[in-house]
């Protein structure tokens, strides 16, 4: 299966996505951030830097957890219009 290509407000979303994580990171270091949401110090970096500009959902909600941030707050903050072609989310 071939990924389709990112938008380039997909690409922004997700560095405002990691920027946000950074900033709930504050003092706290990348591993130990890293291992008290259960993932690598490694994908915790590709989600601040922009390289991971998707994670899982388990991973962000796992990430929320151990900044102490709602994923209501971080949908909010990371909610935009994008492509307005794009077809609506469907429950």
């Amino acid at each position: 299966m071939v990924r389709t290509p990112l938008t380039p407000w997909e690409r922004e979303r997700g560095e405002r996505f990691g920027a946000l994580l950074r900033e709930a990171r504050g003092d706290r270091s990348m591993v130990e951030v890293a291992a008290a949401a259960g993932v690598s110090a490694e994908t915790l970096r590709k989600i601040e830097t922009g390289r991971a500009p998707t994670p899982a959902f388990f991973t962000v909600a796992a990430l929320s957890a151990a900044l102490g941030v709602s994923l209501d707050e971080l949908a909010a903050a990371c909610a935009g219009t994008g492509d307005e072609d794009a077809p609506p989310l469907t429950a």
